[in-house]
Parts: C-alpha cells; structure tokens; sequence
C-alpha cells in the first residue's frame, strides 16, 4: 500500500486520463463540414444541416447532440452536415440564416426547416418516422439553387468582403473612419457610373434607336397628282365666278327694262300737263 504522501497514485490518475483522452476527443466526427464550394452535395440524397456560429452559446450547447446524431447516420441512411456562417457567408446569404442554430432536412434538392426539440431522440425520430413530410418544402423561388439566393449569397460575399476592406484600411493602413468612409464612397460613385455606361451600350446593341431621316422633296413626276385637285378647285372658282356673272347680268338687264318703263310712264304722265301749261 502506498503512503499518504506517495504521488504513485496521481501519476496513475494521470496515465488514465491520457489514455482516454485519445478515445474521447481523437476520434473523428461524422459531421460532414459544408462550405460554399461543395454544398451542391446537398442536392443529392438526404440530408440534416446545422448553422451555427463558434460564438453562440445556444450553437454550443447544441453540439454534443448534433455529434450523437451524427453517429447514427450511417444505420438511417442520413447525412449529417453542418455549416460555420462566421466563415461561409455566402451560404447563410443563400439559405437566409435569421437565428443561430438554424436546421435544415433536404431530401433530393426539396429543404425544409427543422423546428422541433433538439434532442438526439428527436432528431433521430425526425428521420426514422419521416416526421418531415408533414412540413412544407421551401418554395422553389427561394430555394439555394434559384437565382434570387444565387444574387443574396453574391451581396452577403460581398458585404463581407467590404467589411474586411473596412477593417483592413482602419487597422492596417490607419486611414480613420471618414476616410475609409470616403474610399467606398468613391467606390461605389465610379462603380455606378461604369455600369451606366456599360447598360447604356447594350440597349444601343441590342435595341438600336431609329433616326429620324429627312423627307425628300416632291419630284417633278409628282406634281400632276398633286395638281389635279388644285385645277379642280381652281375650275370650281371659275365656274362660279361666271355664275355670279350671269346673274349679275341678268339682274343688270332688269334694272335697266325697269328703268325704260318707268321713264315712259313718266313721260306719258307729264306729256299732258305740258300740253295744258302752253295752250
């Protein structure tokens, strides 16, 4: 028996913990890391997806659960993926991560969003019972693969990749706020102005504007047709200026008859009022 004072029995204490250390934390995790390169894997078969952030304290106490589940997908025919958005922002762009830890279940390219207890029981009768048929798939529009999550992975790279330029000229070059400020403003004034101009070029291509030619003047040959109405038209004038005329003429001439038997009249009425005055 050793003495009270011995150390033989923390050195044993000791060889036991390294011994175990191996088994309990060298072996390897059957989580499969997902990142923006290979999350088309996603697509195929059945899946059970986490997004976590190393920060979060709900994401942490989430991990001995998620490793037990992991375990157990070979015999469920499941894999078991999870996804760090701190480094793949273009996937919590893509699936648009609002909460942390988010669960996702795809089966064949159809995503659906776990939110039951999380448990390893749970998730485990998530998968064997086919629990995820009662939830409704993700619409297509707003599925990893459309376009529209395409174009919000693209803006949360690049919102990242700013942030990083952000820090990169503060911390690395010195440049203060305002001026790191300015930079991007600049940026984004140029970067506008040359996708004016490269718009303003493919509408020219693609859709050409029509110029306005000038009309030619009348020929010769053209005039006939277009003095045929106005001979009629002067023919009418003339016509009925010849009419005028003739009634003019005729209303000249009755005048005039007027005019000789109102003189005879008169001269038969005085004539004989003359005759009285001489005799």
């Amino acid at each position: 028996m050793a003495p009270p004072g011995s150390p033989v029995l923390p050195l044993t204490v000791l060889v036991l913990l390294l011994w175990g250390a191996p088994c309990t934390y060298g072996r390897r995790s059957d989580v499969r890391v997902i990142t923006d390169e290979n999350w088309r894997e996603l697509l195929e078969g059945e899946w059970m997806i986490e997004f976590y952030a190393p920060w979060c304290p709900a994401c942490q106490n989430l991990q001995p659960e998620w490793e037990s589940f992991a375990e157990w997908g070979e015999d469920l025919e499941v894999n078991v993926g999870k996804v760090d958005v701190t480094e793949q922002t273009g996937l919590s762009g893509r699936f648009i991560i609002t909460a942390l830890p988010t669960i996702y279940h795809c089966k064949d390219g159809e995503f659906r969003r776990y939110q039951g207890p999380r448990s390893k029981k749970d998730f485990i009768n998530f998968i064997s019972e086919k629990e995820w048929k009662s939830i409704e798939p993700v619409s297509s529009w707003f599925g990893p693969g459309s376009v529209l999550m395409s174009s919000m992975s693209a803006l949360f790279q690049l919102s990242m990749y700013i942030r990083t330029c952000h820090n990169y000229f503060i911390e690395d070059l010195g440049l203060p706020v305002w001026g790191s400020y300015t930079v991007f403003a600049l940026a984004t004034l140029l970067s506008g102005l040359l996708l004016g101009l490269c718009m303003i070029f493919l509408a020219d291509c693609l859709c050409p504007s029509k110029r306005r030619r000038p009309q030619p003047y009348p020929s010769k040959k053209s005039l006939p047709e277009f003095s045929q109405p106005l001979k009629k038209v002067e023919e009418e004038q003339e016509a009925d200026e010849e009419d005028v005329s003739e009634e003019e003429a005729k209303n000249g001439g009755g005048a005039k008859k007027d005019f000789v038997q109102a003189d005879a009249l008169r001269q038969r009425a005085v004539g004989p009022s003359q005759a009285a005055d001489q005799s």
